[in-house]
């Protein structure tokens, strides 16, 4: 099991990017308003596929490498610490665009808008750089197996995400109304996770190889 400061830790960084908006919110929030929560939830059903294809490449292949190379360690680090600082930026930046200025989707049925929610994860780079640069530094092999301990992680993130999206979805045309009338508030969502994602950046780009 991964130490209980990793975990608390990965699942705040997983929680404020599932609440940064990026192609899935984007596209999830399109599909709730244009078609219904149903096709909402299918297509989240497409998106937590994706993201156990990621979860289960990180767990058998990327993290056994990350370990196995010299300063692997400190390269993705460095990496992750510099995508959430990009996240942060296209957060607050003047101009920035809320998710739920939606544009109109057509109808389509239940398999594609599985297929479309499943290929707009897997295409989706901030859950690849999730997944290849910041879970394995929350892997502390000294604490036991690391297979274990990236799928624990991984379950952890489908978990707040799937959860997260599906109260987006089943709630998007209310909050959509809610932000398009109240400007204010959707410049404060903005801005609240651009810092939580800043802080977690500037804290992961400093901290110690362990």
């Amino acid at each position: 099991m991964p130490e209980t400061t990793n975990l608390l830790t990965f699942a705040l960084i997983a929680l404020g990017m599932v609440l940064t908006p990026g192609p899935n919110m984007i596209y999830l929030i399109s599909r709730s308003i244009a078609q219904g929560f149903g096709a909402g939830l299918i297509s989240l059903a497409g998106v937590a596929l994706g993201f156990v294809v990621y979860m289960l490449c990180a767990a058998f292949g990327i993290t056994a490498l990350l370990f196995a190379v010299p300063y692997a360690y400190d390269a993705l680090r460095l990496a992750g610490a510099g995508y959430l600082l990009w996240l942060a930026w296209q957060a607050v930046k003047p101009g920035g665009r809320s998710p739920f200025h939606v544009r109109e989707l057509p109808p389509d049925g239940p398999r594609k808008l599985f297929l479309m929610g499943l290929l707009t994860n897997l295409l989706n780079p901030k859950i690849a750089m999730l997944y290849l640069a910041l879970l394995p530094q929350f892997i502390d092999p000294a604490a036991g197996d690391v297979l274990a301990q990236s799928l624990v992680l991984g379950s952890v993130q489908i978990a707040i995400s799937v959860s997260v999206n599906t109260v987006i979805a089943l709630a998007a045309g209310g909050i959509a109304v809610f932000l398009r009338t109240r400007p204010f508030w959707a410049l404060m969502q903005r801005w609240l996770m651009g810092t939580v994602l800043a802080v977690f950046a500037l804290r992961m780009a400093t901290e110690a190889r362990r």
